[in-house]
């Protein structure tokens, strides 16, 4: 994909994303490997006013381009991000409520559901809490996401990542959906956890779905 087109599938992403009540107002970020750096969208502009200008390169250096918009607070933790997965291409960070509210709680998302998976493990993981925008936040990001493609971030939201910009905003989605069952499952009483043993079995069927042999 060339850049312009690039840097208009990051507006249409972010665009989705807050149309779809994954991230209201300003909030949240999507960002897309580009060369050694990255594509991210802009720091306090709203995603319904962005032109594909607006977008903002920062290179593996961590130095906006000269001349245009400075980009998301959170770049550091975008470029953590591509640094710690090299199968990473797009990062999309999103304020979804339901992932936000377990966030918050501290909580990770464990085994209560075997679409945990999703994520590349057992579990969806907690960053730990750092003021948003530091050095010490992108350390937390880059460490949760060693293993695995998405993790909340303590008081703060999830982050999701992906070969596309639609693979990283669907996962988004399921992180979102995941996060609102375990929600409703803590209110239900305490959950029934699957062990390690079945979700290794899950990740490997996760490894080749929809081409397995069947039991």
């Amino acid at each position: 994909m060339d850049e312009a087109r690039l840097r208009q599938e990051i507006i249409d992403t972010a665009r989705a994303m807050a149309r779809e009540g994954l991230s209201p107002g300003t909030s949240g970020n999507v960002s897309a490997r580009l060369g050694e750096g990255m594509l991210i969208t802009p720091t306090g502009m709203a995603y319904a006013d962005l032109t594909p200008p607006d977008i903002v390169f920062v290179d593996a250096q961590g130095e906006p381009a000269p001349g245009g918009r400075k980009p998301s607070s959170e770049w550091r933790f975008h470029l953590a991000a591509y640094r710690t997965r090299a199968d990473a291409r797009a990062v999309v960070h999103a304020h979804s409520l339901n992932a936000t509210a377990l966030a918050c709680a501290r909580k990770p998302i464990p085994a209560f559901h075997y679409m945990v998976a999703v994520a590349g493990g057992k579990d969806i993981p907690l960053a730990g809490y750092a003021t948003f925008g530091t050095r010490k936040l992108a350390e937390h990001v880059a460490r949760a996401l060693k293993k695995r493609k998405a993790c909340l971030m303590a008081n703060h939201g999830q982050i999701a990542c992906g070969a596309t910009l639609g693979g990283a905003l669907d996962l988004a989605r399921e992180v979102e959906a995941l996060a609102a069952q375990y929600v409703t499952v803590l209110q239900a009483g305490k959950p029934k956890l699957l062990g390690d043993a079945e979700m290794k079995k899950v990740l490997k069927r996760f490894a080749s779905y929809g081409q397995q042999d069947e039991d």
